[in-house]
């Protein structure tokens, strides 16, 4: 058996490959899709990721649609910090609480998963 790393329009999949297989038929198990290596980020960020206490996380999988806030700005609870794209819709990722933004760790157009830490506040 080998394994095998492979990107598919940016999700990353690891597959394993059986030899030997005399049947002529091929069968793969389904690989599920993890998240891509970072490479150069099209916008910069400011700070080094989870520079802050207090996360700011993707509450639905989709992909950044916009960065409201920015490093060093001052947000209240509820304030929209990332807006989020799924299925057509523009969803805001807000403030847990109030504080001061301190890192933003994703970029316009990256896929994210539910969960994915999206920025951190002070």
């Amino acid at each position: 058996m080998k394994n095998y790393t492979i990107t598919v329009n940016g999700n990353v999949y690891d597959v394993v490959v059986e030899e030997g297989a005399t049947s002529g038929a091929v069968s793969a198990p389904k690989a599920a899709p993890k998240a891509a290596p970072k490479a150069a980020a099209p916008a910069p960020k400011a700070a080094s990721a989870g520079a802050g206490s207090i996360k700011v996380e993707a509450g639905a999988a989709g992909k950044v649609f916009k960065i409201e806030a920015s490093v060093g700005q001052a947000v209240k609870k509820g304030d929209a910090v990332i807006i989020i794209e799924a299925m057509k819709m523009e969803i805001p990722v807000v403030a847990p609480e109030d504080g001061t933004v301190a890192s933003i760790d994703v970029a316009v157009g990256d896929a994210v998963e539910a969960g994915k830490t999206l920025a951190t506040l002070n």
